[in-house]
C-alpha cells in the first residue's frame, strides 16, 4: 500500500557547484539557519551535512552537498563524500534537486543529470528537479522567458522531465517554499509514491540500521537507567509518553550517529586504489559497507576524469 507523500519524511539532496546557493536554499526550505551560508567564492560546506525540521506540515530532511562534482576534489575524497551523502540519504532521496545560480551557467553544469544518473543509477533522472536560485535577477522577467533564450538550460531542464523552481532566497515569502513542496509531492506521487532507491542505497541503510541497533544495544544500560528516573517524576498516562519520548530519541540520536559512520575513509584503506573498479574494492572490503564504496569508486572513477577533460578544455 502507497503510503501518503504528506505522511513521510522527504529527504531532498541538494547538489551543484560551489557558490550555487546550496546551503542558503536548505535554510529557505527549512525556514531557519541552520546551514552555514556566506556570499563567497568558496565552499562554506566541507562535508555532506543534513538538517532536520518540520515545514507546513511535513517532515523535512535536507541533505547538504559540498559540490560533489567540483574537480578540486580528489578520488578518494569524491569517494568518500558520495558514500556519505548515500548515507544520509538512505534508503533513499526524494528528490535531487540541481541548484544553479541564475547568470552563467557552465559546462559542467549541463552534465550534471548524467553525472548523476552514472553516481546514483539510470533512473535517478526521475527523481531530479533543477532549483534555481538569485531569483532577484530576474527582475521584471519570468523563468520562462530566461530559459527561452539559453537551449542548454532548456536541455538541463527537459532532462529532469520539466521540473524546475526558483528561489529568491532574499524573499521571506513562505509561498516560494509550499510550491516547491507541492511540485516535489507531485513527483513523488508520479513515481509510485515513494521515494528514489537502488541496491546501493538499500545497502547503505542494511548498514546504517545494523550500526544503528549496534549502538542501541550499547547504550541499553543507561537507557534503562533513565526510563528509571522518569518513573520518579511521571505515572500513568505522562509516565508512557515520557518513555516514548526519551525512546524516540535514543532511536534517533542512534540513527544520526550511524548515518554518519565514515564508511569511505573506514573502509578504503583496506581497498588499495581508488583507480580499480567497483566490484575488485567490494571484493577486497567485503561485506555491505564495501559494496557501497565498491560501487561509488566504479562509478566515481569513470565520473572524474571526464570531469577533468572538460575543465582542461575550458581552460585552453
Amino acid at each position: 500500500m502507497l503510503q501518503n507523500p504528506n505522511m513521510t519524511e522527504k529527504r531532498i539532496v541538494l547538489l551543484g557547484k560551489t557558490g550555487a546557493g546550496k546551503s542558503a536554499a536548505g535554510n529557505t526550505i527549512l525556514g531557519t539557519r541552520l546551514f552555514k551560508s556566506q556570499l563567497r567564492s568558496i565552499s562554506v560546506t566541507k562535508d555532506c551535512d543534513k538538517k532536520r525540521e518540520m515545514v507546513c506540515g511535513q517532515s523535512l530532511a535536507v541533505i547538504d552537498t559540498p559540490g560533489l562534482f567540483d574537480t578540486k576534489f580528489t578520488q578518494e575524497e569524491a569517494i568518500e563524500k558520495i558514500t556519505m551523502c548515500i548515507n544520509l540519504s538512505s534508503p533513499g532521496p526524494h528528490v535531487f534537486l540541481i541548484v544553479i545560480k541564475l547568470g552563467r551557467f557552465t559546462e559542467e553544469e549541463q552534465k550534471t543529470v548524467k553525472m548523476i544518473q552514472k553516481l546514483f543509477g539510470d533512473e535517478a533522472s526521475k527523481y531530479t528537479m533543477v532549483l534555481f536560485t538569485h531569483g532577484d535577477k530576474l527582475q521584471d522577467g519570468t523563468i520562462e522567458e530566461f530559459l527561452s533564450g539559453n537551449p542548454n538550460l532548456v536541455s538541463l531542464v527537459d532532462q529532469c522531465n520539466g521540473g524546475y523552481h526558483v528561489f529568491n532566497n532574499k524573499d521571506k515569502n513562505p509561498s516560494q517554499v509550499t510550491e516547491l513542496l507541492e511540485k516535489i509531492n507531485n513527483m513523488v506521487m508520479m513515481n509510485g509514491g515513494s521515494h528514489y532507491t537502488t541496491e546501493m542505497f538499500q545497502e547503505a541503510e542494511r548498514e546504517i540500521e545494523e550500526e544503528k541497533n549496534r549502538i542501541l544495544r550499547e547504550n541499553e544500560e543507561k537507557r534503562n537507567k533513565e526510563e528509571e528516573n522518569l518513573k520518579k517524576i511521571f505515572e500513568g498516562e505522562a509516565l508512557e509518553k515520557a518513555r516514548m519520548e526519551l525512546r524516540e530519541k535514543h532511536e534517533r540520536e542512534a540513527r544520526e550517529k550511524a548515518e554518519r559512520m565514515n564508511t569511505a575513509a573506514r573502509y578504503l584503506g583496506a581497498a588499495g586504489s581508488v583507480a580499480a573498479s567497483g566490484a575488485t574494492i567490494g571484493g577486497v572490503i567485503g561485506g555491505p559497507p564495501g559494496a557501497v564504496v565498491g560501487a561509488v569508486a566504479g562509478a566515481i572513477a569513470g565520473v572524474i576524469p571526464v570531469l577533468v577533460l572538460d575543465y582542461v578544455c575550458c581552460i585552453q
